[in-house]
């Protein structure tokens, strides 16, 4: 049975325009036509979704989340208490939160005990409802830095059992871990992070030979590459190395947006990461540290992100969804700070969208409402250039032509 939804405003992901009175005709998963309502005659037993006095969207991506918390600030320090199997059932219920919220699709840059693997997996079999995810597995870090566990001598812990690299072979026998046991794409760690204990934020923390070798396995099995990196060496580091994205990226120069613009890197800004933790981090209770790093990251990042803006480096959607005060399904405050920073409520939805579905290779089915693409929608009360804040409260969502929020 084919389904017809009725758009009132309709976001064209391609030419970053709103097209009006259209109907989207669906049949199982994909979309089977897009046409006016002028030209619209229903079929029988043809089932009307009428959401003419809404904006509707693709179905957004998410490229920057982890699965396994949400917000509550205290790092690694629950895994202590729960085992994968408590953790896997948590990283549904919070995926299934961005679903809600109208990501239908995620890439989650790091978890513990390959429970996102499990969750991707058991999501495309249908057993559960949730957004369809590409997963790093592991973050891939050095001993003492980002991706560390930090615990005291002595204390060990099941789920962070993973490989940690020192020397370009440990690099790549931790890239080829992460691969053999289910991982769609790389994600490492160049240089410190907020909330990693004892980490200098800006140093770089990966060798030069180790950033390449992980890229080298990367290759070699046809996956993209995500490096966490605030400062500007590990930022450049990884750009000449040939990594896909930047996460985060807050203090850039010059030279690190030059070399951007040279390789073809995309940038996944993350501004809601930092701006949580300055705003909310002391009445949460973090730690001064943790704190003082955030606003060290956010004070430097808006210039930067406005060099990349103006100057044509590609800019990605992503929000580190987990981190404190950073909850799954609320992370469409992402665009009202994209805004504030000087960017196009618009060119911030082609981001999330289009940009996002190019960086997982699949922008021949996904990222835009176009025939022969797969069927998922997203509707909002109105126009994000009238309002950004609506795209913090998503009113319908359909993932491969089943409705899932209306």
């Amino acid at each position: 049975m084919k389904k017809a939804v009725k758009c009132g405003k309709l976001f064209d992901s391609i030419s970053c325009k709103v097209l009006e009175d259209k109907v989207v005709i669906i049949e199982d998963k994909t979309i089977y036509d897009v046409i006016d309502l002028r030209e619209f005659a229903q079929e029988p037993d043809m089932e009307v979704i009428d959401l003419s006095d809404k904006f509707v969207t693709p179905g957004l991506t998410d490229l920057h989340v982890h699965s396994g918390m949400n917000g509550e600030g205290n790092d690694r320090m629950d895994l202590l208490h729960h085992t994968p199997a408590e953790l896997t059932l948590y990283s549904l219920k919070n995926v299934q939160q961005d679903l809600y919220a109208g990501f239908t699709t995620l890439r989650d840059c790091g978890s513990q005990a390959f429970v996102s693997v499990a969750l991707r997996d058991a999501i495309n079999k249908g057993d559960f409802e949730g957004p369809r995810m590409f997963v790093s597995g592991y973050s891939l870090g050095s001993t003492g830095g980002h991706a560390d566990s930090h615990y005291a001598p002595g204390v060990t812990c099941t789920a962070e059992e993973h490989p940690i690299i020192d020397g370009p072979d440990s690099a790549r026998k931790a890239a080829r871990f992460n691969l053999k046991n289910g991982a769609d794409f790389l994600k490492f760690m160049s240089t410190g992070g907020v909330m990693s204990k004892g980490t200098t934020l800006g140093a770089q923390q990966l060798c030069d030979d180790e950033i390449a070798a992980i890229i080298e396995i990367a290759n070699l099995y046809g996956v993209h590459t995500a490096t966490h990196a605030h400062g500007t060496n590990g930022i450049k580091a990884a750009v000449r190395a040939g990594v896909t994205t930047v996460e985060h990226g807050m203090i850039l120069d010059e030279e690190a947006i030059q070399l951007m613009l040279e390789h073809g890197t995309y940038l996944t800004p993350t501004i809601i990461a930092a701006e949580r933790i300055c705003v909310k981090g002391p009445e949460m209770g973090l730690t001064p540290w943790m704190v003082e790093k955030a606003n060290q990251a956010l004070s430097h990042h808006e210039w930067g992100f406005r060099q990349c803006l103006e100057r044509g480096v590609p800019i990605t959607f992503g929000t580190d969804s987990a981190t404190p005060y950073n909850y799954h399904g609320k992370q469409g405050y992402e665009f009202e700070l994209l805004q504030r920073f000087g960017m196009d409520p618009h060119k911030a939805l082609v981001a999330a969208t289009m940009t996002n579905a190019k960086v997982l290779g699949v922008d021949k089915t996904q990222g835009s409402v176009e025939k022969g693409k797969v069927a998922d929608l997203c509707a909002w009360s109105c126009d994000p250039m009238e309002d950004v804040k609506t795209m913090q409260n998503c009113l319908f969502v359909m993932k491969e032509g089943v409705v899932v929020k209306h």
